[in-house]
């Protein structure tokens, strides 16, 4: 239920972020003749600054979540074309948001979160990769809806596109980024880490790879721990994975990617058949979803041939058909999986040297402690 009332906020919030309508609460008529002109002179570029000053602080200070939707689109209507125009208005944001920033910190907690929120899908519309540490910032913040959209604004289709055309200054700037999220998996929510899962397969340089992998290992580690929260996202993440093996950045790379894929697979079907009378009918339909749609999707493709004796175990609630079918694609102690043949990775070795051919089992559901 959490979960689904913060993705309905921030529905909301995003909602009124792209209402377009014609009303203004800011005097637009100066900028708006600055915006046609081919040459700007100084005046042109204070009226640019003006606007921006005057609309973020209408932003920052309206209780209304229409008239401050409304401001929003005002802005990113005058984002403009012109050079000297684009760098002025990227300078006046920055400016200013980074002011009105400072300035909600101070605000009691429920307009702080208001105001933050609000200047941060502006950053997200911006689509502006000098506002950046403008959303760096943020993502440690104490507020859940706040983390989310800073880590949107930095990982949104436009700002991975500016990224991947290459150049010094844009992998420098990946890099950074790749830091910064790496930092916050262990404290993000489904939300965020979708976000940084999809930036981090889409973004063209071998890090991204890594924090794939970083967050990959973090939902493996819940699930060792029976921690595991909103099942559904790990078919995500897997398809991620998926895609990620024929682009992998050396074969050493292509080899952990798999490795992991096999792995986080093999704990979404042994939860399944472990948790049948443990977990929620909701968690068993998420996990479902995973187990066939991934079958379908991904192990079909790696395989080169239509799968679905998971689907039909999974709608005959045949537990033993898909363990069996587990063990033929991802291996047991006897024999290795179709997968790791196909892909050439193991689970590791064993004390003698040996490669495991099986992925490890699932601890059990830990057990209430006793009542004393």
């Amino acid at each position: 239920m959490k979960i689904k009332c913060l993705i309905f906020a921030m529905l909301i919030a995003f909602f009124v972020s792209a209402v377009d309508l014609s009303w203004s609460a800011i005097n637009t008529k100066e900028i708006d003749a600055v915006i046609k002109k081919k040459a700007l002179d100084n005046a042109d570029l204070f009226t640019i600054d003006n606007f921006l000053g005057e609309a973020t602080r209408e932003i920052i200070r309206s209780k209304d979540w229409t008239s401050i939707g409304m401001v929003r689109a005002e802005i990113l209507r005058r984002r403009g074309t012109q050079r000297q125009y684009v760098q002025q208005f990227s300078e006046s944001s920055y400016k200013y948001i980074l002011s009105g920033m400072e300035e909600a910190s101070r605000f009691p907690e429920e307009r702080r979160v208001k105001v933050f929120v609000n200047l941060l899908i502006l950053v997200d519309g911006l689509e502006d990769l000098r506002l950046a540490d403008l959303a760096i910032t943020r993502l440690k913040d104490k507020n859940t809806i706040i983390r989310y959209w800073a880590a949107h604004c930095i990982t949104n289709d436009a700002i991975i596109k500016q990224l991947n055309t290459g150049g010094a200054e844009n992998v420098r700037v990946a890099r950074l980024l790749i830091d910064r999220l790496k930092a916050v998996i262990d404290s993000s929510g489904p939300e965020a880490i979708a976000l940084i899962a999809r930036f981090a397969a889409d973004i063209n340089i071998p890090q991204g790879e890594e924090l794939l992998l970083q967050i990959t290992d973090m939902r493996i580690k819940k699930y060792t721990t029976w921690a595991v929260e909103y099942e559904l996202w790990d078919g995500t993440l897997l398809k991620l994975l998926d895609s990620k093996l024929s682009s992998a950045s050396g074969s050493s790379r292509k080899v952990a990617v798999a490795a992991r894929f096999g792995l986080l697979y093999s704990f979404a079907i042994q939860r399944y058949v472990k948790g049948s009378e443990i977990l929620s009918e909701a968690q068993k339909q998420q996990l479902a979803s995973v187990l066939v749609e991934t079958e379908d999707k991904c192990i079909g493709r790696i395989l080169e041939k239509p799968q679905s004796i998971i689907k039909k175990a999974v709608e005959q609630n045949d537990y033993r058909r898909l363990l069996e079918e587990h063990n033929r694609l991802l291996g047991s102690s006897s024999a290795a999986g179709e997968l790791p043949t196909k892909l050439n990775f193991d689970y590791g070795t064993t004390t003698d040297g040996r490669k495991r051919t099986a992925p490890p089992a699932l601890p059990n559901y830990p057990k209430a402690p006793a009542s004393k």
